[in-house]
């Protein structure tokens, strides 16, 4: 009986598998499309509220840096809520109101638990500002805003320090800060000769306006970090020696607690801003030209994967189909096997066609021998029996007693011809029958000239005696025909485990390691002559197996050649 394909390899299966690939796919991709198209339109609206968010926080943000009260906010809040069209409420950390537009947007911030951010100069909103640097916005420059004449000398030494740079091929740039003070930024590496430049760079040297906040900042730091560094006008730290860097946290954090309690009289207080009232339209899709392009290609881009898929599976099912449609049209005598390529359904129709393909042929092969080899086996006694009797006939011999006695030992040997034939067809039917019985073993085996028996004379099995006796009588006969004069042939019984085991031993010319696997072949002789002297009819084994096998059992043999040949029988007992 063949095993039951396993699911994963069932052709039912992988036709689900298929359906069900090419519906996921579908889904996914509508599904796909449809979220990127919400996502776009959602993540552009978001994108638009807080970047107006940003421009409102860093519009008051600029105004706190450059005021140091908010007494003029409502009209700067006024023209961002109508540039926005959000309202717009500032109020002090306690909730109080400083400016609002419009009217109600306070009455808003009023009973809002969470601010959008708090509008600080000295403490940016990382969550909102655009540049955090240092926490501190650019824009807050208090006491070191330059004179125009301050910035007029400033910026002539920059432009002749960028003209130098440039002189040795080194691109840099000036950029104003929002105190005033020109910066050069270098653009592009210098070479080493370039260095004599650095002497018109004035960009660590303070001048007029930053001197007396400047040397007022260092001191506010080095009382809380020390005294081996000092200050540039870009508030950058220059140490005297080569910091760690726990160091140079701790005077950073100096820094920016000093620079804020030096700046704080020059900005406008802390405010908390709430901006509300602004509805966020329900995301639709857009259909314009490009979305169309998108959907038409991912619509198209799924139709061609699913006519792919299905023509791959088609192909590899139809592909065997054919195979064995092919095999199956050739004549009888030109069938051959054909590929097992998969392990499905089909691959097991496949296996069975060729499986059944090759029975045939050993029938048929078979029948052909069988039918030879009986050919041959009743030729020789026929022939015997018609030449003594032609002869008798034409009055050449006499029909004496001789004659006689090889007449019927010629009809002898086609009647065991014919009922050896007989048993091989009735255990090729399965219908060998089996009368088992309990025997003595020892009576069934004794009585055979020529051959030594050690068997306990108390030893029984339930077996079928008559074809136990026929069995071993087989292969007696078969040990004495290869055992020359003054050779052994020994039978021994016994039982071991609950099973039977008799063995039959001889001291003949043995068999050869090639022949040992066709030993029990009907009509197989190791004597390619078939001589009948040499060889019997070569049908004792195979019966002699098919009756072991009848009772349960069978027959194993070993031989040396040379040495002679033990065969044994394993049945219940």
């Amino acid at each position: 009986m063949s095993r039951p394909v396993p699911a994963r390899r069932s052709l039912l299966v992988k036709l689900l598998a298929t359906s069900l690939l090419i519906a996921v796919c579908s889904i996914a991709a509508t599904a796909w499309l449809a979220v990127q198209l919400t996502k776009q339109a959602v993540t552009q609206e978001q994108s638009r509220t807080l970047s107006a968010d940003t421009d409102i926080y860093d519009a008051l943000i600029e105004y706190a840096a450059t005021h140091d009260s908010w007494a003029g906010a409502q009209a700067k809040v006024a023209r961002l809520a109508d540039l926005t069209g959000a309202r717009i409420a500032l109020t002090t950390p306690g909730r109080r109101p400083i400016a609002g537009f419009p009217a109600d947007a306070l009455d808003a911030a009023a009973v809002s638990d969470v601010p959008t951010a708090t509008v600080d100069p000295l403490f940016l909103d990382p969550g909102i500002a655009r540049n955090t640097g240092g926490r501190i916005d650019a824009r807050a420059v208090g006491p070191y805003r330059l004179t125009e004449d301050e910035r007029r000398s400033l910026r002539r030494d920059a432009s002749s320090y960028v003209d130098c740079l440039r002189s040795f091929h080194a691109a840099a740039e000036i950029v104003d800060t929002p105190s005033g003070r020109p910066v050069v930024r270098r653009l592009s590496a210098a070479p080493p000769a370039a260095t004599r430049c650095d002497r018109l760079d004035r960009g660590f040297t303070p001048v007029g306006s930053e001197r007396k906040p400047l040397a007022a900042l260092n001191r506010l730091v080095r009382s809380c970090a020390g005294d081996d560094f000092s200050l540039t006008p870009l508030f950058d730290v220059r140490y005297s020696g080569a910091p760690d860097s726990d160091r140079e946290q701790q005077v950073d954090n100096c820094v920016g607690e000093s620079r804020r309690a030096q700046l704080r009289p020059y900005v406008a207080p802390p405010a908390l801003l709430f901006v509300t009232g602004r509805a966020m339209p329900a995301p639709s899709v857009d259909l314009s030209p490009g979305n169309q392009l998108r959907i038409a290609g991912t619509t198209g881009i799924v139709l061609v994967l699913a006519v792919i898929a299905t023509v791959v599976v088609g192909r590899r099912l139809v592909r065997p189909l054919r195979a064995l449609t092919e095999a199956a049209r050739q004549p009888v005598d030109r069938q051959g096997a054909v590929p097992v390529t998969t392990h499905d359904e089909i691959g097991h129709l496949a296996t069975a066609f060729n499986d059944l393909s090759a029975r045939r042929e050993a029938l048929e092969q078979q029948r052909q021998d069988m039918v030879n080899d009986i050919a041959h086996e009743l030729r020789t006694p026929l022939t015997n029996i018609r030449t003594w009797l032609e002869t008798a006939r034409d009055g050449a011999v006499d029909l004496g007693p001789e004659v006689l006695d090889l007449l019927v030992e010629e009809s002898i040997l086609l009647h065991h011809v014919v009922d050896d034939l007989r048993d091989i067809a009735a255990a090729d039917a399965g219908s060998l029958r089996i009368h088992r019985e309990h025997a003595y073993i020892h009576d069934l085996l004794s009585g055979r000239p020529g051959v030594e028996l050690t068997a306990d004379p108390d030893l029984m099995a339930y077996v079928d005696p008559v074809r136990m006796r026929q069995m071993v009588g087989n292969l007696v006969s078969n040990a004495l025909r290869h055992t020359p004069p003054g050779g052994r042939v020994t039978i021994d019984a016994g039982v071991t485990a609950g099973r039977l085991t008799i063995r039959v031993t001889d001291t003949g010319s043995g068999i050869a390691p090639a022949d040992l696997p066709r030993i029990f072949d009907r009509f197989w002789r190791a004597d390619s002559s078939r001589s009948r002297a040499t060889g019997g009819s070569g049908l004792g084994l195979p019966i002699a197996r098919r009756l072991a096998r009848a009772h349960g059992g069978d027959i194993t043999v070993t031989s040396t050649p040379g040495a002679g040949s033990t065969f044994t029988i394993d049945v219940p007992a």
